[in-house]
């Protein structure tokens, strides 16, 4: 598959006001007005305030909130499905609010690609015929776009049901065809807007794992929606959390459980198993290569939960951290991963600077 050199998504300064005059009321709001206030006194409804994000090319960022917090209106500024009413939306550094219909049509056609929570699957169409949707618009011809379709049938765990209909298929079979669908068209950005959220907690588990492992080959620069805390942790190379249409904080899934920037955050990530998420670097002890012992080793981005998994097959009741390269970082304790397993006091505060080598 070709290198992908796409620039990544700047989204700048982004208000949606809704409500027949929103644009009168931008300079309020820009200023302090409420949510509550912009309603009661104008009737007009705050969906999206001073949103500012970077989402680099050939990550997943998962947006993440409560129902009603601006998730979905914000992934729909995306391919402009949503006009802001004040802002930018940069889309490999052009303003996809300043296209005009040709251009815009092309660019939703050719880079961008969305996967609904509803499936939207068109019920007189079979799988293949489905997945091959997109490629039709595009004005590809039938047997080209039958190659294509079938590679990402296959690669979705499909094959075989092709010549099936929506009804016929499972809910989980169903988004499996909605995701090889947006994946034939090879746009760049893939947009997810809730797409697991109606699956099964199984079946939505093994949709992650799908994603993930395609990602590992395509690169795409996924913005995946959700309103579930452990999808967005397992997904996420980035997180945004929003509520009431702001932006309350974002980061890393380290960076969300270990600091949270408020109690609001601190609730959502109370009950969350650290042991999947905190990484062997955010625990051990920091170490000069020259000052390491001999022993096991665990590298740098193993999740605490793994090292305990690793160490307990060991007779020690330690293990040094190392870089990808071989470089030792630190040392750790079977004792420090235990206690950050339930404790973010283990966990120390800040990364010492060799990890940078790690990271």
């Amino acid at each position: 598959m070709a290198e992908n050199h796409f620039g990544g998504i700047k989204i700048r300064n982004l208000y949606k006001i809704f409500g027949p005059n929103p644009a009168a009321h931008v300079d309020a709001v820009q200023k302090g007005l409420t949510k509550t206030e912009l309603n009661q006194k104008y009737g007009h409804v705050l969906g999206l305030r001073d949103i500012n994000l970077e989402m680099p090319s050939g990550c997943i960022q998962v947006v993440m909130g409560l129902s009603g917090s601006g998730k979905s209106t914000l992934i729909r500024h995306i391919n402009r499905l949503i006009d802001p009413t004040a802002g930018e939306v940069l889309v490999d550094g052009v303003d996809v609010v300043k296209m005009n219909e040709t251009e815009l049509r092309t660019f939703r056609r050719q880079q961008t690609a969305m996967v609904f929570q509803k499936f939207a699957l068109l019920p007189h169409r079979n799988v293949l015929d489905n997945t091959m949707f997109g490629l039709e618009v595009q004005g590809m011809e039938r047997a080209k776009a039958v190659d294509v379709a079938m590679r990402w049938i296959e690669r979705v765990g499909l094959k075989g049901f092709e010549q099936k209909y929506p009804n016929q298929l499972s809910g989980g079979m169903q988004q499996r065809v909605g995701l090889a669908r947006a994946l034939s068209n090879d746009a760049p950005v893939l947009l997810m807007d809730e797409a697991y959220s109606a699956l099964d907690p199984l079946i939505r588990t093994d949709m992650q794992t799908v994603l993930l492992d395609i990602q590992k080959e395509i690169k795409k620069t996924i913005v995946f929606i959700t309103h579930d805390l452990d999808e967005a942790l397992r997904l996420g190379d980035q997180i945004a959390i929003l509520r009431d249409g702001e932006v309350i904080q974002q980061g890393t899934s380290q960076d969300i459980v270990l600091r949270p920037a408020d109690d609001y955050i601190a609730n959502f990530v109370k009950e969350v198993n650290r042991g999947r998420v905190v990484h062997v670097e955010a625990v051990m002890t920091p170490l000069h290569s020259a000052a390491a012992a001999n022993g096991p080793t665990i590298t740098a981005g193993t999740t605490v939960e793994e090292a305990v998994r690793m160490l307990a097959s060991t007779p020690d009741d330690n293990a040094r951290v190392v870089s990808p390269s071989g470089e030792t970082l630190g040392l750790v304790t079977f004792r420090q991963l235990a206690g950050a397993m339930v404790n973010s006091q283990e966990v120390a505060p800040q990364r010492d600077s060799a990890l940078s080598v790690a990271l």
